[in-house]
Parts: structure tokens; C-alpha cells; sequence
């Protein structure tokens, strides 16, 4: 079993790097202001060990660009997402791919909000079309319900160019309680049923919770699993990023349980991990180390 290590958390590095990232535009600020910090986080998780990143286009969506009247420039952020993407990855001279981060297009975590499909379909197709030329597949990430995530995967497998797409969906952080929407982890996976998705993850919750996951995922299917959790406190129902709740991190996860907890996902499946919110370079290279002899 061959194993495939993912990048980190890049939406944090910006905030602790960028004065007033941790709000508003968010990880799109550096996209704004300081295009160059992105490739050097990029690079630095690729030298971490990094043979998968994520395009810095998490925050590239109408919903929050809107917040400082930027929403019609969407297209060309995410566009200059995977641009700086490709170039971190050219100037590092590893072999590494590139996954196109295609988010929730409101916020991340409440499913009360996901807009519905009419409204979502015509952005993820330019997200997914702006993002084509840098990529070599697409990430449909932190699904917070199946809908969602048929929704943005339809999407990325009609304009994608026959590029593998992945869902990862996010999950309450009771682990066997399924997707942060209520809904089984088989009802999602039934929703994808008709779409031929490459891959089926979890992300952004807590690494118990996707260990659990996965092991109720993996008899049902036979294609590719991965997961890349968080160290973020438990997120509140009513969460939205310009709220005045402080999660912070959960300090047990230090770099030791991290792989630990990474190990056991790999043994309940997992061929793609890595890291999502707080998961810095220094956890993904010790991620890298602790599984060389599987990659």
C-alpha cells in the first residue's frame, strides 16, 4: 500500500504571517497582498514532504470576497491560485501534484447555510475551469452534506478535462455521527453513486471522528481513501468566520499524536493524508519521516 502525503493547513500559516488574514478575506488576503508568501508556504510544505498540495483558493468564492466588494474577481483569484501553486512547484523541482481546492461556496461547517444547486453550479464551473490549466485534479473539500458534495463534484467531472476528482467531506467531531449534516456516511457516498469521483476523503474535523469514518467507508467502496484532519477545537453550530468565537487548537494533538492518529487511519484504509487547519510544515514532516517506508 503505497502512501501519498498531503499538505497542511495553508489558511492558517497566511493568518500567523499576515496581519488580518485570520478574518474577512481570509487565506484570499495573501492572494490580494502578498502573492508571494503562498508560493513560500506551498514550498515549504513541499519540502516538508509534501507530494500533494492544495491550491490556495479556499476563500476565492463570491461569499467572501464579497466582504470587501470583491466578489467579481473570483475567477481571476482562483485562477492566481493555481498559478502560484505551479510555480511553487516548478521552483522546488520535486515531483509533485497539485489538487484544485474547489470549498463550500458559504461558510464552512453549517449545512443550514450550502447554497442550492442552481445557484452553486455556475461558480464551482468557473472555479473548475479556472483552475483547469495549473492542476492535476480536483479536491471537492470539506463537504458538509452529500448534496454538496454531488453538487461541486458534478461540476468538477464535466469541466475538469477528465482530471480525477476527489469529495472529502467534513464531519461532526462525535465520531460515528456522520457528515456535520446529520446525514450516514453511506448516504453520502449513495449520493455519488452515479458520478465517477476518483476518491473519497475526510477533512477539517477531528482526527478520532475520521479514523471511525473510514472505517465505515472503506466496505463501501473500492476506490482510493484519504483524510486530512484538523487541530481545531469543536466547532460550534452557529460558527461563521467574522464571529467573535475564538476556537483555538487543540493542544494534545502535538506532532506525536498526530502521527499516530495518522497511522491508524492509514491502517483503517487512508492512501492520501495529511493535515488541515493548524497542521503546519513541522507536522507534515513528521508525518513524511514516520511514513517514508510506505511511500
Amino acid at each position: 500500500m503505497t502512501i501519498t502525503v498531503l499538505d497542511g493547513g495553508m489558511g492558517d500559516e497566511i493568518s500567523a504571517r499576515l496581519e488580518g488574514a485570520a478574518e474577512g478575506l481570509w487565506s484570499a488576503k495573501a492572494l490580494v497582498e502578498k502573492p508571494d508568501l503562498v508560493i513560500d508556504i506551498h514550498k515549504e510544505f513541499i519540502e516538508a514532504g509534501a507530494r500533494i498540495i492544495i491550491t490556495n483558493t479556499y476563500s476565492t468564492i463570491p461569499a467572501y470576497l464579497g466582504k470587501a466588494g470583491m466578489a467579481y474577481r473570483y475567477i481571476e483569484l482562483t485562477r492566481l491560485g493555481g498559478e502560484l501553486a505551479q510555480r511553487a512547484v516548478a521552483e522546488s523541482g520535486e515531483a509533485v501534484q497539485i489538487a484544485g481546492s474547489l470549498p463550500p461556496l458559504s461558510e464552512s461547517y453549517r449545512p443550514d447555510l450550502v447554497p442550492p444547486a442552481d445557484e452553486a453550479l455556475p461558480v464551482y464551473k468557473n472555479l473548475v475551469e479556472a483552475l483547469h490549466d495549473f492542476v492535476d485534479l480536483y479536491f471537492c473539500e470539506t463537504m458538509s452534506t452529500a448534496e454538496e458534495a454531488v453538487t461541486a463534484s458534478m461540476q468538477a467531472l464535466k469541466y475538469g478535462g477528465g482530471k480525477p476528482v476527489y469529495v472529502s467531506w467534513t464531519l461532526n467531531e462525535t465520531p460515528g455521527t456522520g457528515l456535520r449534516s446529520g446525514e450516514s456516511i453511506k448516504t453520502a457516498v449513495d449520493a455519488l453513486s452515479d458520478l465517477d469521483v476518483a476518491g473519497f476523503m475526510f477533512n477539517c474535523t477531528f482526527p478520532e471522528a475520521i479514523e471511525v469514518a473510514l472505517h465505515e467507508l472503506r466496505p463501501l467502496t473500492d476506490k482510493r481513501l484519504g483524510c486530512y484532519p484538523n487541530r481545531t477545537n469543536r466547532i460550534p453550530s452557529d460558527w461563521t468566520l467574522d464571529n467573535d468565537v475564538i476556537l483555538g487548537t487543540r493542544a494534545a494533538i502535538d506532532k506525536q499524536y498526530f502521527v499516530a492518529m495518522s497511522q491508524c487511519c492509514i491502517d483503517a484504509g487512508a492512501t492520501i493524508v495529511g493535515g488541515c487547519c493548524s497542521i503546519g510544515p513541522a507536522y507534515i514532516k513528521a508525518l513524511a519521516e514516520a511514513t517514508r517506508e510506505q511511500q
